[in-house]
């Protein structure tokens, strides 16, 4: 009988808040630390949870079990895994080239993660996608709204209402369709990133692109020396977890851009080297090299996909934005 009141118990647990033992200050350090879900407490580890709010290590166990027992944490067939990609939308970029090189366009649901020396187009694509994610599906945009997390002051009003009126968008309602945030540092990035759940949640706007302009330049600035590599990199890695989560749930195309480094020891070939190694690579579904080409124009290599052979596309930057060379 007790087993079953349990039983019962647990299947009633639909909230953080609902969890049994956990408080209001303890619910509070949870969302502080990330764990706002049922989800994100079911793959968390005890410890984790520990340090968190303060909890005892046999309560920090039994409300990851109870998370556990209350979610579909199970294989599932590859026929489901493909009806859910049937919700993915595909973002035009302005160049066929370009879109060709994607798969179609700009990916929702995923990472896509640009780098590039200064002037090789990377923040002009941002705002390209910050305007034409909210063109209707048949025009190549998403009927979205975008959110823009600027570390580097690179957003510009003036080159949106550029864009805007050359895809055919009102200036003045496709600047008040993106959401603007100035990051001066990497623990306002990664706070600005969390809340943009609640952007689509309580305020229920149809947020269809993410822009990090740029994603390291703060961690860069902030952790230097060989001595704060791994702190450095962990901040990363936890940054970019949130950054797939809110993709995965929901349906949010992530776009970051990365700075570069030069690699000294390189002898022959291109020396360029993104800035956050390994972390950022494994956590990006999409990463693209952008280089400057010639006469004016710009050239774009998938270096990395799940689907897509590595090639390059040539485009060009224009009053409109991204455009075909």
């Amino acid at each position: 009988m007790e087993q079953e009141t349990k039983m019962e118990t647990e299947s009633k647990i639909k909230d953080v808040t609902d969890l049994p033992g956990v408080g209001p200050a303890s619910i509070e350090k949870l969302a502080a630390a990330g764990f706002n879900d049922l989800l994100s407490i079911a793959v968390a580890t005890p410890s984790e949870i520990v340090g968190a709010t303060e909890l005892s290590e046999p309560t920090a166990k039994k409300i990851i079990a109870i998370a556990r027992a209350n979610l579909k944490m199970e294989f599932e067939t590859g026929h489901e895994v493909a009806k859910r990609r049937e919700r993915v939308i595909r973002i035009q970029t302005g160049s066929k080239e370009l879109d060709k090189l994607f798969g179609g366009g700009v990916e929702t649901g995923g990472i896509t993660e640009v780098y590039g020396q200064y002037g090789s187009g990377k923040s002009q694509l941002a705002h390209t996608l910050a305007v034409r994610c909210q063109l209707a599906p048949e025009k190549g945009g998403a009927a979205g709204m975008a959110v823009f997390i600027d570390t580097e002051g690179t957003f510009r009003p003036e080159r949106i209402k550029e864009i805007a009126e050359a895809a055919g968008i009102e200036p003045e309602v496709a600047l008040q369709n993106i959401r603007v945030a100035r990051a001066f540092n990497s623990d306002h990035q990664m706070l600005l990133a969390e809340k943009i759940e609640g952007l689509i949640k309580e305020q229920g706007l149809p947020i269809r692109v993410l822009i990090v302009d740029s994603l390291t330049a703060h961690f860069r600035a902030e952790y230097v020396g060989r001595g704060t590599l791994a702190d450095r990199q962990q901040k990363i890695n936890k940054h970019m977890h949130a950054l797939a989560k809110l993709a995965n749930v929901h349906n949010v195309a992530v776009y970051v851009t990365n700075q570069v480094m030069a690699k000294p020891d390189t002898f022959f070939g291109d020396p360029t080297e993104a800035i956050g190694g390994h972390i950022v690579a494994h956590n990006s579904t999409y990463r693209i090299y952008l280089r400057r080409g010639k006469k004016g124009t710009r050239v774009a290599k998938m270096i990395d996909s799940p689907c897509s052979a590595e090639d390059e596309a040539i485009f060009s930057l224009g009053v409109a934005g991204i455009q075909d060379a």
